[in-house]
């Protein structure tokens, strides 16, 4: 059993909550209520294959409040392990339960990631789609390690109380593991990926059709091919979870 109380699986050794989106919810809204900063993390089949053979970042993901079972592949996996997931949990869908919880609570977010005039943007336009919701702030994630404490600096002085970092896995989760003690307002961190890019219109999600059947890496594929070699890893984390036995905790 995690500590957030979800029955946690684990899949090439690597924890993932097995929890609604609902569920998921009732624990976001416990961090965001709880001392500290909590990493909400959101692994696809490519970030578990990662983590299976990297120990800072399965250590990284250990660590995490929450971790949502994001990629349709961990779906298909669980069910190879006879332990299947509840459901999948993307992250944009339950980004936009945060959301609404954070316009009804009166809590405010940052964003941080993604080119520069991207976040401005996606703040824009998620204030016109939630009109009482507070972004505190917003910056560019084209920043290097020098630039770390500043940045820093900034969101504690926005006040922001839950941070959405857009830099690419695992580096947006990374950001936050490094600096959790140092982020004095924020309960709750969150790695989203292109969300930001989706809100600034920049990027299309699937469409419904993509959305019900799994098939949105195929639709991302479409929009952007130079994915290829990264969706290659997919069939390669399917043949390992089916020759491993997978440990999974109560």
């Amino acid at each position: 059993m995690a500590t957030n109380g979800a029955k946690r699986a684990r899949i090439l050794g690597v924890p993932v909550d097995m929890v609604t989106r609902a569920e998921a919810m009732e624990i976001f809204t416990g961090l965001m209520g709880a001392a500290g900063c909590s990493l909400v993390v959101t692994p696809n089949s490519e970030i578990v294959l990662a983590a299976s053979k990297d120990s800072e970042l399965k250590t990284l993901i250990e660590s995490a409040g929450l971790i949502i079972p994001d990629g349709v592949g961990l779906v298909y996996a669980s069910r190879i392990l006879k332990k299947p997931l509840v459901e999948r949990v993307t992250g944009i869908d339950f980004l936009s339960d945060v959301l609404a919880y954070l316009q009804d609570a009166g809590k405010s977010a940052y964003f941080l990631g993604s080119k520069p005039g991207v976040a401005e943007l996606a703040a824009e336009n998620m204030k016109a789609k939630y009109p009482n919701i507070d972004i505190a702030g917003h910056h560019h994630g084209y920043f290097g390690k020098a630039d770390e404490k500043a940045v820093v600096d900034e969101i504690n002085r926005s006040g922001a109380q839950f941070l959405c970092t857009a830099m690419g896995s695992p580096k947006q989760e990374m950001f936050v593991y490094d600096h959790r003690e140092e982020l004095a307002n924020v309960r709750a961190a969150m790695g989203v990926g292109g969300s930001l890019d989706v809100w600034a219109g920049n990027l299309k999600r699937a469409p419904e059709f993509y959305q019900k059947h799994g098939l949105e890496w195929l639709y991302r594929l479409l929009q952007e091919p130079s994915r290829i070699k990264r969706m290659l890893k997919l069939p390669l984390f399917m043949v390992k979870v089916l020759f491993s036995r997978g440990v999974w905790s109560g």
